[in-house]
């Protein structure tokens, strides 16, 4: 029987990861990523973030030759081929199609001014009512500064992309984007279920700057002749799906109903969660996008809580007050003997930059309540993993309060999730259970794919073979513990806040 292959391409910033999914068995036949040492980005000015948008296309074309190569597959072994990206980045193309200028990506604040700018001049009933968020730094805010910043390079422009638009542009040869996607870049309003023309208009850009809307589980181009050659693809090949990063873990993790989460836990953290209805944080503490299956017909949203100080927070303990030379296991073996609460240690973990979850406050990283009769290392090392736990509990009372029942977090066994601490401190504390996964980006795109072309006729069908690797429930008997130590964490918190 030929073999039925699903493509999956995941464009980060860091690297493009392609893989191959086998449509019958939902195992990975293969996977690569591109560059191996993280991809550059250019810093022309402090705090400005770029990258070529060619590069990533360069990427994906290695990655797929490899991935082709080690499962030994043919262009018609492919049947359908899915897009993750990193979210926010705005690519502006001209009539043909041409890039115009280096992509500004998501870790970009030059354009903080410009959204909250916006915000002050349209309201906060207006921007939270209709966008469900300030327009912040996000996509549009970008342009803004485009236009302002390069008025005859704005001039030129046909349409705006996001990056996984980009990629699709390549391979089809047409321009489309989504209502994630716009949702994302703030150019979507969820009141009257059509792109955002109130902030459109008052940015001053033409509608038609924004390109077609196609839904994301649906055929919605496919591979144009020229990319077919280019790539060793088969014509006609369909593209069927498309998500930002996070909307797209989620769904490799199978979250897409009320109530559920999924979360990571790398150099950042992240808490994402799917609501029922449309909502939003007045403050701006936590942001609402559309979650990959919302429709103008079924409200599925989700809900982003980010913390800059997670994965960083334990690399830097590692380095700078672990034993030199103990691994990351070793270090968890030295801090299991150490009692919940780290015996009155406590660490703030905002030391990576400013907090959306504090309302944009640099606050930077504290150790409270350090006695040096009785503390050690071990003390210092359990402590910064309860405080990253603890800074993610504090933004879920967040997601709680917008109407989010947390009983259950979905995540891939890895970065932090391989921690015994982690997980029981964050399932002590939210009284969540945790199931952990073997999940990969590029994977779940592949399966997103499946959906958007057919093969698969729901969620439940693509990821019936996501394999489970362990679930982690309350610990009862400690939960006082837990949530004793996160109380003191909070008024410590409370307290730096105050000043």
């Amino acid at each position: 029987m030929a073999n039925r292959y699903l493509l999956g391409f995941d464009v980060g910033s860091s690297s493009v990861k392609a893989s191959l999914v086998d449509a019958d068995t939902g195992v990975c036949a293969a996977t690569a990523f591109y560059p191996e040492k993280e991809a550059p980005i250019m810093a022309v000015k402090a705090g400005w973030a770029e990258q070529d948008p060619q590069m990533w296309w360069d990427n994906a074309k290695l990655s797929l030759k490899k991935i082709m190569a080690d499962a030994g597959a043919t262009a018609d072994d492919i049947k359908a081929i899915g897009i993750s990206y990193q979210m926010h980045g705005l690519v502006c193309v001209d009539k043909n199609q041409q890039v115009l200028r280096p992509s500004i990506i998501w870790c970009d604040s030059r354009a903080v001014p410009y959204g909250e700018k916006a915000f002050n001049d349209l309201g906060a009933d207006q921007c939270l009512g209709h966008l469900l968020n300030s327009p912040g730094n996000f996509t549009a805010a970008k342009l803004a500064w485009v236009k302002e910043n390069e008025p005859e390079l704005f001039d030129k422009i046909d349409k705006i992309l996001l990056p996984g638009d980009y990629i699709a542009m390549r391979l089809s040869g047409v321009a489309n984007t989504t209502i994630s996607g716009l949702s994302e870049g703030m150019m979507w309003d969820f009141k009257d279920k059509k792109p955002a023309k109130f902030l459109l208009d008052y940015f001053g850009f033409p509608e038609d700057v924004v390109a077609d809307i196609v839904p994301t589980f649906s055929i919605q181009s496919t591979v144009c002749k020229a990319a077919a050659e280019e790539l060793g693809l088969k014509e006609g090949t369909p593209i069927s799906y498309r998500g930002g990063d996070q909307p797209n873990n989620a769904l490799s993790l199978n979250v897409f109903n009320p109530g559920e989460i999924a979360s990571t836990a790398g150099t950042s953290g992240v808490v994402y969660g799917v609501l029922g209805e449309a909502n939003y944080d007045p403050k701006s503490r936590v942001n609402t996008f559309a979650h990959v299956n919302y429709t103008k017909e079924l409200d599925r949203l989700g809900v982003l809580l980010c913390i800059n100080g997670t994965g960083i927070l334990n690399a830097w303990v590692r380095r700078n007050v672990a034993p030199e030379g103990i691994s990351y296991s070793e270090m968890n073996d030295m801090m299991a003997n150490i009692p919940i609460g780290s015996e009155g240690v406590s660490i703030i973990p905002f030391g990576n930059g400013a907090e959306r979850v504090l309302e944009n406050r640099e606050i930077g990283c504290s150790i409270n309540g350090i006695n040096f009769n009785k503390h050690s290392k071990a003390h210092i090392m359990r402590a910064a993993q309860e405080g990253i736990v603890f800074s993610f509990c504090y933004g879920m009372e967040v997601m709680q309060q917008m109407g989010m029942d947390i009983k259950k977090i979905h995540a891939g066994k890895a970065n932090m999730f391989l921690s015994d601490i982690f997980r029981n401190t964050l399932a002590g504390v939210s009284g969540a259970t945790i199931e952990l996964y073997e999940t990969d980006g590029s994977v779940g795109a592949a399966k997103g794919a499946g959906m958007g072309c057919g093969i698969y006729k729901d969620n439940n069908e693509a990821f019936s073979t996501l394999k489970k690797l362990a679930v982690i429930e309350p610990d009862e008997k400690n939960v006082a513990a837990y949530q004793n130590a996160y109380a003191e964490w909070k008024a410590n918190l409370e307290q730096i806040i105050k000043g």
